[in-house]
C-alpha cells in the first residue's frame, strides 16, 4: 500500500513517498525516514472528531450509545506531528491519550451514500486525539479547549491509500507498555457511514480529516511519557508529553477543575469516589 510523508527537508515542505526505511522526494532526494522532521501528512481545512464509536469504550463507561454518532470539532491549530510534543500546560494534570484511525478526504464530499463514500477518502492515517480534562466542566458542551488546545491532534507518520479497514488492530503504548488494545470489528459505524453522515450538511474538502474512535483504557500520561499509536497497516506514530512552559492565565476565564466529571472521565469511569484522590501527576 503506498504511503506518502510530508517532511522538513533542507527547510522545505516536502511531499515523499516511503520506500522501506527511507523517504523519497520527487526530486529525487531520499532521507531515513527515522531520521526525518515530519509534518502533518495532510493539511485539513477542519478536523472532526465521532465521540463514542468502540463497544469497549462504551461498555467501560457503562453507557449506552446514541442511534446515530455525535461529533465534535477539533481547530487546526491543535495540529501536530508524528514525533511532535504534547504539550500539557503547566497546573493541568488530566491529559488523556486516546489512540485512533483518522479518514482523510481526497475530494469534495456532499450528499453522498454511505455506498459512494469510499470514492471520496484518500486513504488512513493514524492519530492520537488528546483530551485535556481540566476543562471538561466548562466545555463539556463544545469540547472546544478539552480537545482543541495547541498540539493536541497528532496525526501521521504518513498517509495509507488502499487500505481495508475492516478487522485491523489499533493498539496504543505508553512508554513501551500495550494500553489500549481494539479493533476496527469494534465500530458501532464504520469508516464509510461516518464520511456519508458528516457530508450529509458539511461539505468535507480534500486533505480534510475525521477521526473515528477510540477504544477502552484512555488514560491520562504525564511530562517525560512517549506514546504512540499503532493501527495495523497504517503505520506508528509517536510523540512525547512535555509541561508546557507557563502556567494558564488566572485573571480571566474558566480555570482547570478535579470535579468527579473530571476524574471519571480522565480515569475511564471505573474509579469510585471514596474521598481518597488518585496519586498526584
Amino acid at each position: 500500500m503506498p504511503e506518502y510523508r510530508r517532511i522538513l527537508l533542507d527547510g522545505t515542505i516536502v511531499e515523499t513517498v516511503r520506500e522501506g526505511e527511507e523517504l523519497v522526494a520527487g526530486d529525487g532526494r531520499r532521507v531515513k525516514a527515522r531520521d526525518a522532521t515530519h509534518l502533518p501528512p495532510v493539511v485539513p481545512s477542519k478536523v472532526i472528531a465521532v465521540h463514542l464509536n468502540h463497544h469497549s469504550r462504551v461498555d467501560e463507561f457503562g453507557i449506552g450509545l446514541p442511534a446515530a454518532p455525535t461529533y465534535f470539532h477539533k481547530p487546526t491549530s491543535a495540529l501536530n506531528s508524528h514525533k511532535g510534543a504534547v504539550v500539557r500546560p503547566e497546573g493541568c494534570k488530566w491529559l488523556n491519550y486516546e489512540g485512533e484511525v483518522a479518514i482523510v478526504i481526497g475530494r469534495a464530499a456532499r450528499n453522498i451514500s454511505q455506498a459512494e463514500a469510499g470514492q471520496y477518502i484518500a486513504g488512513y492515517t493514524v492519530a492520537n486525539d488528546y483530551g485535556l480534562h481540566d476543562f471538561r466542566d466548562t466545555d463539556a458542551g463544545s469540547m472546544l479547549r478539552v480537545k482543541g488546545s495547541d498540539t493536541l491532534c497528532p496525526l501521521g507518520p504518513g498517509l495509507v491509500t488502499d487500505w481495508d479497514f475492516h478487522g485491523k488492530w489499533l493498539r496504543t503504548y505508553v512508554n513501551g507498555e500495550i494500553v489500549q488494545d481494539g479493533s476496527t470489528d469494534e465500530m458501532r459505524w464504520d469508516m464509510h457511514y461516518l464520511v456519508a453522515d458528516i457530508a450529509r450538511t458539511i461539505t468535507l474538502y480534500p486533505g480534510d480529516v475525521l477521526l473515528s474512535g477510540t477504544p477502552a483504557n484512555s488514560r491520562p500520561v504525564r511530562p517525560g511519557d512517549v506514546v504512540e499509536v499503532e493501527a495495523e497497516g497504517i503505520g506508528r506514530l509517536t510523540n512525547h508529553i512535555v509541561t508546557g512552559p507557563t502556567a494558564i492565565r488566572t485573571e480571566l476565564g474558566a480555570q482547570p477543575t478535579e470535579s468527579e466529571e473530571v476524574l471519571s472521565t480522565a480515569l475511564g469511569g471505573d474509579w469510585e469516589f471514596r474521598g481518597v484522590r488518585p496519586p498526584k501527576r
